[in-house]
């Protein structure tokens, strides 16, 4: 995957990609984890600089939803959309509501040749959703 697209293969590289493959929207303090356990001597840097060069490589996407860390997904391609929990911060993948990339067509184009769409949905997980209580008046 590496060589295929031009990147020398190193440890860390291997080794940040495999966590975000592991781990969908993780933060970097959790990559870093995941990437200890692997490599334990590995410095912050170094996975800074992988997920920097994954990223421009386009075999890792990142994503930064409003008030969040940036997070990292390997999830590259086909121009998906996000939903997010509002109390717990869960980040979960949606696909394009209509048709294909870029999923919306604006209003207005400006001129511009838009080849992608972001897309975040807000709300409450699952986890985090009060129970509803049945009435039984």
């Amino acid at each position: 995957m590496l060589r295929g697209v031009g990147l020398r293969v190193t440890r860390p590289r291997v080794a940040v990609l495999t966590a975000v493959y592991a781990h969908p929207h993780a933060d970097t303090d959790t990559i870093i984890g995941a990437v200890r356990e692997d490599i334990p001597e590995v410095s912050h840097q170094a996975v800074y600089d992988s997920l920097r060069v994954l990223t421009a490589a386009g075999l890792v996407r990142r994503i930064q939803p409003s008030g969040s860390l940036a997070r990292y997904e390997a999830r590259v391609g086909d121009n998906h959309h996000h939903v997010v929990c509002r109390s717990c911060g869960m980040v979960e993948d949606v696909d394009c509501a209509v048709g294909e990339a870029p999923c919306l067509i604006a209003s207005d184009d400006r001129g511009y040749t838009i080849d992608e769409a972001e897309v975040t949905y807000w709300g409450l997980c699952s986890g985090c959703s009060p129970l509803e209580v049945p009435d039984h008046t």
